[in-house]
């Protein structure tokens, strides 16, 4: 039972927001106070629409949201998600464009799992669906994984990806962004030994903590200065008795988002009351820039209590992967042993979260690898999330991933134009 209290009273006091707004918003919303205007009316109704949007946000998975992409033949495709694998812990998916021919250009999106849905990758994946045939590692929520399922740590991880890199075959380019960035090099590495013919084409790592200590950040103190056992007592609850996983030990998502707020909480309580005082004008939407941010910020999942204090202890605290000593099942992985994939890195100067230094780190590792394969880029003002998102990655990071892929495609589409992204 240990940690099983805390984690249901985390999701009554959640559910308990959630009533109170929804209350709030149904009583100041009663006809009969139109009598007697008065501005704390509008300004209840607001506040509580705006608190039952946000708690109710926190335990459901957002949808992809991706429809339809312009094509080049000047006609707008459906887009469907198909789910090709299907394990316990996560899937992988592939967005098929309707009508639309196979693309030279295939891509792997590799997806964090730190807290949010693969979903926090939509606006990446919509705008290299105009020019790639694109896939992405939809990793599942722990709360809703029996027990008997078993476990899931960072070498259970490594190997999945290894599983799905086999099944796309080694035409596939991978992007791994920020905390996969690590083990998706260690996967790579694994199949340059194990099977070498199914080694992915290119492998982009943006904004990941390939070696944590070569540059510090809040994330990396953190991790420095907590022991193991603290940051277990601290943070591991079990799974309460509402969801299918319950019993099962997680870092849970709802304390996650409250360590993601605490980091910016002048910024989140200033969007909140700018939004709370735009509804009560009348001047909010269902698709204002606010939900649509939160939405998707504010949807936060569990993560198996193995993988969270596995990736502290062996990737942030004993460095094994910048030090080229991880191992899986026992044997260990030889990152020189990547000969024959393209490596490049991005950065952003401004990242606070990864910053500059530990992701280039990677190319360092990859000693078998000629230089003529090994790319770097660091975006100038760019913060964590701008290297994979917003104007950074559209204007200036995209065009140059995409490049770097087709000059290593074996018989790609090389100097093919780079089709403008249309907004979905």
């Amino acid at each position: 039972m240990k940690g099983m209290m805390r984690y249901d009273l985390m999701e009554t006091i959640r559910n308990t927001n959630e009533w109170m707004g929804a209350s709030a918003r149904a009583m100041a919303s009663y006809p009969v106070w139109g009598l007697a205007p008065h501005p704390m009316f509008k300004l209840l109704s607001a506040w509580g629409r705006v608190t039952e949007r946000s708690f109710a946000r926190m335990v459901i998975k957002p949808d992809w949201g991706i429809r339809s992409i312009a094509g080049a033949d000047g006609r707008d495709h459906v887009v469907s998600v198909e789910t090709l694998i299907d394990k316990p812990f996560g899937s992988l998916i592939h967005f098929a464009v309707q009508g639309r021919a196979p693309m030279k250009r295939r891509i792997l999106m590799v997806a964090p799992m730190s807290g949010h849905y693969a979903t926090l990758l939509r606006s990446t994946v919509a705008s290299l669906l105009p020019d790639a045939d694109v896939y992405v590692t939809d990793w599942h929520n722990a709360r809703d994984i029996p027990v008997s399922e078993g476990k899931f740590d960072i070498e259970d991880y490594t190997l999945y990806l290894v599983d799905f890199m086999k099944y796309l075959g080694p035409d596939i380019n991978i992007i791994a962004v920020c905390q996969p960035a690590p083990l998706t090099l260690a996967a790579t590495a694994y199949l340059a030994e194990e099977d070498p013919a199914a080694q992915p084409r290119t492998l982009t790592l943006i904004g990941g903590p390939i070696d944590p200590d070569a540059a510090a950040t809040e994330v990396t103190d953190f991790g420095a200065r907590v022991t193991m056992g603290q940051l277990e007592h601290m943070v591991i609850q079990r799974v309460g008795f509402k969801y299918k996983g319950a019993g099962r030990m997680v870092y849970p998502g709802l304390m996650q988002l409250a360590s993601f707020i605490s980091m910016n909480m002048d910024k989140h309580v200033g969007a909140f009351k700018e939004k709370i005082v735009a509804e009560a004008k009348g001047e909010g939407s269902e698709r204002d820039h606010h939900n649509v941010f939160y939405d998707e910020y504010l949807a936060v999942m569990d993560m198996t209590a193995e993988f969270y204090l596995s990736t502290v202890e062996r990737i942030f605290k004993g460095l094994e992967i910048a030090q080229n000593k991880f191992t899986v099942n026992g044997k260990r992985v030889d990152i020189g042993k990547i000969t024959d994939v393209a490596v490049k890195t991005v950065e952003g100067s401004n990242d606070d979260i990864s910053a500059p230094g530990q992701c280039v780190a990677a190319l360092r590792l990859c000693t078998g690898l000629p230089e003529s394969k090994k790319a770097q880029h660091l975006e100038p003002g760019a913060g964590h999330y701008g290297i994979f998102a917003g104007s950074s990655w559209r204007n200036n990071i995209r065009p140059l991933v995409l490049e770097f892929i087709d000059q290593n495609a074996d018989n790609g589409p090389k100097g093919k134009k780079v089709t403008p992204i249309r907004a979905v």
